[in-house]
């Protein structure tokens, strides 16, 4: 899939010194593609429906914390 014309959403928790942050595009059907902001050039990482909804809920039960 060409990410060409996703739009890209900045979280509002990014450093506003740095602008250091990481960007989701929604792909469609829960889909989501995830890029960092300083390294665009980088591919983005791609992620389904599924695992998108796994990694919310581990960051809503403090998993990663």
């Amino acid at each position: 899939m060409d990410l060409s014309d996703v739009h890209w959403a900045t979280s509002s928790y990014t450093n506003r010194w740095t602008k250091t942050c990481v960007e989701v595009a929604d792909l469609g059907g829960g889909a989501v593609a995830v890029r960092d902001s300083d390294n665009r050039d980088l591919p983005p990482l791609r992620f389904t429906a599924g695992e998108w909804a796994a990694f919310r809920s581990g960051v809503r039960d403090g998993e990663f914390g």
